[in-house]
């Protein structure tokens, strides 16, 4: 019996399950699965990646603490895990004593080898938002290839990695404000000691397509990590220091170590993660190699703690082969798609394009339709829906002997056992399933060879024996099914009167047995709910983003074609804060028709960025520089394509006419309230 530990990467606790996190977990499940049905004891991990920026920024919005949003979310992604079938044997926190511990330990071992230096470094600093930035609260020009739009740790477009400072153009994500260099001592995790531990460690540890990639950061020295972020920040703030945090990802890895751990507490085990005669393996997505591959086997051989045996390295989901998207409604959150399909259907494609590899995997939605209905459905679950329920309304529901031919049948799918077990222990679960529709075309072909519908009329008890082998051959078939549909196989199973499966089950015919009921095991998907879904996915932009930003007369030239809207109670109108901002900039947006970007001085204010789309009636917006402009300063910023709109500039008339933007009637000074 082998000893196994399984993790897969840890959800954020700032947002919520999508399809595209469901790769990742379900094939995890799908290994872990086929490990304990092969008698193997096997520990699947995870937890709630907690700490950072989002989280603390998401809590204050919303007015609660992080402790709060946390647990709500620890509670929401549990049960969508739950609900599409992925059974972890801990599901925890990294925000966990367990886990500041180990961090703690890590980090005081990596400071005593030496692996640890300060560097007084230029960090972006959000004056507005009065924080500094994390990477990926910065966006900007990547300083390697020129690509626009890219984060504050790393380029899509070309890969380079880069510190935060060195984005051309930089903007807060947040507020959309330029952050300024401001100087501040961090810890960095050098890994340039470690190159030739690690340079060995990669190619044996990883794929060769992964191990490949990895290696070739080797080729100039390895760059220290940053490992140390400025208060305010949610996370353990660093021993010895105060106002100075660890950075998330040094605490997201070592939760793994840290759940395993209270697993191990509640249940009465050793060290399993230090345990020689334990595995260890970790899933991940090919976007977080870097962290997994490098930086986390260097701290754990600071620590003196035990490595991975290996990092299995997946790709991403594409649907109709495109990147997801909000607007197309492809861009499909677990709970929207359990209330509309049923989470075999997910389960059952994903394993039949999961092969292994890196590559992205691909969500087309119509052989998506067409794969269920026709093999999980036509092919597979067809097989014992014809036959039990021929043997229950004919037969008494008694199963009967194999004949040899019978035997037959059941003896060739029995070969393909340790095929299919090869296949799921390679990860290649595509081909797994294919070797499973093998033998269920067998025993289809068997059934109508045999025709039991006319038998069973001129000789019941042959008809028995036909039926006998082919509801044997559908066991054996979910056995072999059992880690990709677990309660359809438990359901199966039931049908046969027991309570569960081995692999080596599918091994054992049952003769002379009484079925149970007959439970439909899987029904056929109506192109129907696919759309439905997509449609309660679907994120419609308002008006090209616009609306909130502009008067209703300059989107209209036909004034009357704009109805009145029904009156508002006076309370409400004096909600609104109107104050006067001087305009200090004004620039058409590139690739927009409508859009002008106002930068306004708003006296104790500050800055305020603001999108009009009255660039029609200002064709030369320059010309609006230094003039003053009445704007509503309490409208609650807006994320918009081209960043964030923080209030709307008040416009009277049409565009081109003698209408415009609402002037003050005398200089009355950035920031003043209008009365």
């Amino acid at each position: 019996m082998r000893r196994i530990v399984v993790t897969s990467a840890l959800p954020y606790a700032n947002g919520d399950i999508h399809l595209g996190h469901l790769v990742e977990y379900i094939q995890t499940d799908f290994w872990v699965r086929f490990q304990k049905l092969r008698g193997n004891e096997c520990v699947y991990i995870c937890a709630d990646d907690t700490h950072g920026t989002p989280v603390m920024i998401r809590a204050r919005k919303e007015g609660i603490s992080p402790e709060e949003l946390i647990a709500r979310s620890h509670a929401t992604h549990l049960k969508d895990f739950s609900d599409f079938q992925i059974a972890f044997d801990n599901y925890y926190s990294t925000n966990s004593p367990e886990n500041r511990e180990f961090s703690e330990k890590i980090y005081l071992a990596a400071e005593k080898q030496g692996y640890i230096t300060k560097k007084t470094t230029p960090q972006l600093y959000c004056d507005k938002c009065r924080m500094f930035l994390p990477d990926r609260f910065v966006k900007g020009t990547c300083p390697k290839c020129g690509a626009a739009g890219q984060y504050g740790d790393s380029c899509d477009r070309c890969g380079a990695t880069y510190g935060a400072e060195e984005l051309g153009s930089p903007v807060c994500t947040t507020c959309g404000a330029t952050p300024a260099a401001k100087d501040s001592e961090h810890l960095y995790f050098e890994l340039e000691p470690q190159r030739d531990y690690l340079e060995k460690w990669i190619p044996g540890h990883t794929t060769s397509d992964v191990s490949n990639k990895l290696l070739e950061w080797f080729k100039e020295p390895l760059r220290g990590w940053c490992i140390s972020r400025d208060a305010p920040y949610f996370g353990f703030e660093i021993p010895g220091y105060r106002d100075k945090f660890f950075y998330v990802w040094v605490d997201a890895p070592i939760g793994y170590i840290a759940s395993l751990k209270n697993w191990c507490d509640r249940n009465g085990k050793g060290d399993l993660w230090n345990d020689p005669g334990v595995e260890l393996y970790h899933f991940i997505g090919k976007d977080i190699i870097r962290f997994h591959c490098l930086f986390w086997p260097g701290m754990l051989r600071a620590a003196g703690l035990k490595g991975p045996d290996k990092v299995f390295v997946h790709g991403f989901l594409t649907v109709n082969g495109e990147k997801m998207s909000k607007s197309k409604g492809t861009f499909v959150n677990a709970r929207t798609y359990l209330e509309n399909l049923p989470p075999e259907a997910l389960r059952y494609y994903y394993a039949a394009k999961l092969g292994g590899t890196v590559d992205d995997m691909d969500l087309n939605l119509d052989d998506f339709v067409q794969r269920v209905n026709s093999d999980l459905v036509g092919k597979i679950t067809n097989i014992a829906s014809r036959s039990a329920q021929m043997l229950q309304k004919k037969l008494g529901g008694m199963l009967g002997r194999l004949d040899a031919e019978g035997a037959e049948l059941l003896a060739t799918i029995r070969e393909a056992s340790e095929k299919i077990a090869g296949f799921y222990e390679e990860r290649r679960f595509n081909m797994a399933i294919v070797e499973i529709c093998r033998c269920a075309d067998l025993a289809n072909a068997y059934f109508d060879r045999k025709e039991p519908w006319k038998l069973v009329k001129s000789d019941p008890e042959a008809a028995r024996v036909a039926l006998t082998a082919a509801m044997n051959a559908f066991r054996a078939i979910a056995v072999y099914l059992a880690p990709v549909l677990p309660a359809y196989a438990q359901k199966a199973a039931k049908l046969f009167g027991e309570s569960g499966w081995t692999w080596s089950s599918a091994g054992v015919a049952v003769e002379g047995a009484a079925l149970g009921d007959y439970e439909y095991l899987a029904s056929r998907i109506d192109k129907k709910q696919v759309d439905a879904m997509i449609a309660a996915a679907t994120v419609k932009p308002a008006d090209s983003g616009e609306v909130a930003h502009e008067s209703r007369a300059s989107k209209n030239k036909a004034k009357a074609s704009v109805p009145a809207k029904g009156t508002i109670p006076f309370a409400d109108f004096e909600k609104i804060d109107l104050r006067v901002g001087t305009v200090e900039s004004c620039e058409a947006v590139p690739k927009s028709s409508k859009l002008l970007k106002f930068v306004l001085d708003a006296g104790p204010l500050g800055k305020r960025t603001i999108f009009s789309g009255i660039r029609e009636a200002y064709p030369e917006p320059e010309k609006l520089v230094g003039r003053e402009v009445v704007f509503v300063a309490n409208l609650e910023p807006r994320k918009m394509s081209v960043g964030v709109s923080e209030g709307m500039i008040l416009f009277a008339g049409e565009p081109g006419s003698n209408g415009g933007v609402l002037l003050p009637s005398s200089a009355a000074g950035g920031g003043t309230q209008v009365t």
